[in-house]
């Protein structure tokens, strides 16, 4: 049975493994090598350690666990910023699911609780995320939560050089079944 729940400062370490590991998986040929390879995991432990230490009051971090042997295994995370922008609206700034539980719906499942949270505290604001050009698999899921592309910008990420990503909108809070939430 999977599990989300808000997560907490102590959950930190756990969100920097899963966004680092998911990064080395997922943006190799987009970010420098020199990056995933080296200090991608101590960058995304100091990021998530003040993200999660020190909250602003918009922002929600949703992680996604399963019961296996007695304990808690994490299987992914989603963060979004409510009212980020006065254009776009929230944004959806991570969500990411461990390759092992991908396809088991956890992705829906997290992007309903952040939703939720973003309807419950902004509703008048839509929602917006960056996506790499790229990441064919990733523009089809938010098309499938129906969002549109937006339109695309190059810009630098951790690490240096350059990157072309691609802004996914929903203009209006998207509804998700109650199955998802």
């Amino acid at each position: 049975m999977v599990r989300y729940r808000e997560a907490a400062q102590k959950d930190a370490p756990t969100i920097a493994i899963l966004h680092a590991e998911s990064w080395r998986t997922h943006y190799r040929g987009a970010y420098r090598d020199d990056y995933l390879d080296g200090p991608v995991f101590e960058d995304r432990a100091r990021i998530w350690a003040e993200r999660l230490g020190a909250p602003p009051a918009n922002q929600f971090v949703v992680l996604a666990e399963e019961e296996l042997d007695g304990r808690a295994t994490p299987l992914g995370f989603a963060c979004v910023y409510g009212a980020h922008d006065p254009q776009w609206g929230s944004l959806l700034d991570n969500i990411h699911v461990t390759p092992p539980a991908q396809g088991r719906r956890i992705g829906a499942g997290l992007f309903a609780r952040l939703t939720k949270w973003c309807r419950e505290n902004h509703p008048s604001h839509g929602l917006y995320l960056w996506v790499l050009h790229d990441n064919d698999k990733a523009q089809r899921f938010y098309r499938r939560l129906g969002a549109r592309d937006a339109g695309g910008e190059f810009s630098e990420p951790p690490g240096g050089g350059e990157i072309h990503g691609r802004r996914y909108v929903w203009d209006q809070l998207p509804s998700v079944p109650a199955r998802q939430q």
